[in-house]
């Protein structure tokens, strides 16, 4: 069995992909080969597999590789790949195919996997072929080994809140929410290199010993557990906070979170569709105070 994962990281399209299909990975007999573009900001050195570089998002260049490679499964987790590409690929290959969808995207597939907690297997009827595997919700959430180890073990709350606006934070809201905290607060930052933001991050903190900013960190899971509180997207990360029982605040920075936002609002957990400062300060006090949010 050989399966090979499409995927891309970068400065703009963030790391999210790439940290899920690590998760699938792990879950997956035989052989593990990924497919990436070496585009600006991305992860693929911290890819544990072997990687093979694509000059483009091309489904021949594609086809050629899967070929070459005699690749069993493929996996796409692209919102670049669209159902007439994956058609494109399962003629020319006959290779399985597993695709990821959180949009609720037309697909050629042989499996879709939406593992968000809010997924709706019914929704995806007239969406995929007849006969298409579908793993939708919670039963398929991927979470990864950290957090079902570190759930185990009660740390001490050493930060008061922890702030993670994803690996590469292309609205920079990570700078906008620390100026939005009172100063007296112990701070945990989750960020990566891949932020184009990150030294101007780096300015800010410097001169607050009560912030704390974790870059490529090897200890999320921990640093989650040592924190009273999260600010996070309504992405794969929040996966990982309900998981931990955390209480959080989610802000969501791109449209493909527009469904987990919904899912949240309608079952009444603090979120917010666009940035506000006095929203969030609010919202900020009303936890200080031990208030329900």
């Amino acid at each position: 069995m050989k399966t090979l994962i499409r995927a891309d990281s970068s400065s703009t399209i963030g790391l999210g992909h790439i940290m899920r299909d690590l998760v699938l990975a792990q879950s997956v007999e035989g052989e593990i080969l990924f497919a990436c573009q070496a585009l600006q900001g991305s992860i693929i050195e911290q890819i544990p597999y072997e990687v093979n570089i694509l000059q483009t998002n091309d489904a021949d260049e594609l086809i050629a590789l899967i070929k070459s490679l005699h690749v069993n499964l493929l996996v796409i987790d692209h919102y670049g790949i669209d159902a007439r590409f994956e058609q494109t690929v399962k003629e020319a290959t006959n290779v399985t195919i597993l695709s990821f969808d959180d949009t609720y995207q037309p697909h050629h597939c042989d499996i879709l996997l939406n593992h968000t907690i809010c997924a709706d297997a019914a929704r995806y009827a007239n969406l995929v072929p007849k006969g298409c595997e579908l793993r939708c919700g919670s039963a398929y959430t991927l979470i990864r080994e950290e957090f079902k180890d570190e759930k185990k073990i009660a740390r001490e709350k050493i930060y008061d809140v922890l702030i993670a606006m994803g690996g590469s934070d292309a609205g920079n809201l990570t700078l906008e929410i620390l100026k939005t905290l009172p100063k007296s607060l112990h701070v945990s930052i989750l960020s990566t290199t891949a932020n184009a933001h990150l030294h101007e991050l780096q300015r800010y903190v410097e001169v607050f010993p009560n912030i704390a900013l974790h870059v490529n960190s090897k200890e999320v899971a921990k640093i989650m557990n040592q924190s009273k509180f999260a600010i996070v997207t309504p992405s794969g990360i929040l996966h990982e906070v309900l998981f931990m029982e955390m209480p959080f605040i989610a802000i969501k920075v791109a449209i493909n979170q527009d469904d987990m936002y919904q899912y949240l609002e309608e079952h009444d957990y603090p979120v917010m569709h666009d940035f506000e400062p006095q929203t969030l300060k609010t919202l900020i006090h009303a936890w200080m105070q031990g208030e329900t949010l």
